[in-house]
């Protein structure tokens, strides 16, 4: 059975911030377009428009905020472990995000818009997710470490390899100014090293439960 490593809030918690973005950010939304304050009052706002232009907003926030719709999981075993970026993950984000341009295109021909407040509104929720996740979820795309008793494997873009625990002199576990493991440095017998960058392959949420299992599994390893 899968386990939640990074506890999340409450469904009715996330549920209810969801919400309240959504009614926010539909409320506010009255500045992208070309209509007044007392055109509102009288009812003659593009209601729909804004609720789409909310919508659009949650579309973004359900793509930055992963946790959400991914909480991060793995399934452990007594001796291998596999820490990866899922593709269902990334390929459900992609899906998501496709909505989202074609909200703003609807807006925009089927709306007066005021081109200032709507550009930033449309770059905001056109940029961020790509810039804050798809992106990086792309790249790393096919990443992954696995850890076994015997051995170590891992692909991170253009490095692989799979090493044997046997071979291995020393494993030093790097930590950044936070005390946050982000990379692991392999001393083979044969001299050689090799650097897993956990930071680069996007693994930071599995940090502390990889640390745990190095520490516990490769206790010969000095």
């Amino acid at each position: 059975m899968a386990k939640i490593i990074r506890p999340t809030y409450p469904k009715e918690f996330s549920i209810g911030i969801l919400l309240l973005i959504f009614v926010l950010s539909s409320f506010l939304s009255f500045e992208i377009f070309a209509v007044r304050w007392q055109e509102i009052l009288e009812g003659s706002s593009p209601t729909f428009g804004m609720l789409l232009s909310g919508l659009a907003v949650v579309l973004m926030a359900l793509i930055l905020w992963e946790e959400f719709l991914f909480p991060v999981r793995f399934k452990p075993t007594e001796n291998e472990i596999v820490f990866r970026n899922h593709s269902t993950k990334l390929q459900t984000q992609i899906l998501i995000y496709c909505v989202i341009p074609v909200i703003v295109g609807f807006i925009y021909w089927n709306y007066e818009v005021a081109t200032i407040p709507f550009l930033i509104w449309a770059a905001i929720c056109l940029i961020s997710p790509v810039a804050g996740k798809l992106a990086s979820g792309v790249r790393n795309y096919n990443d992954f470490l696995k850890l076994t008793s015997d051995t170590i494997e891992f692909k991170n873009n253009e490095k692989e390899g799979v090493l044997h625990v046997n071979d291995i002199q020393e494993i030093i576990l790097i930590k950044d100014e936070a005390n946050v493991l982000h990379k692991v440095q392999v001393q083979m017998l044969n001299n050689s090293q090799v650097m897993i960058d956990l930071d680069e392959m996007e693994l930071d949420e599995y940090c502390h439960t990889i640390e745990k299992f190095v520490t516990g599994h490769y206790t010969q390893v000095h």
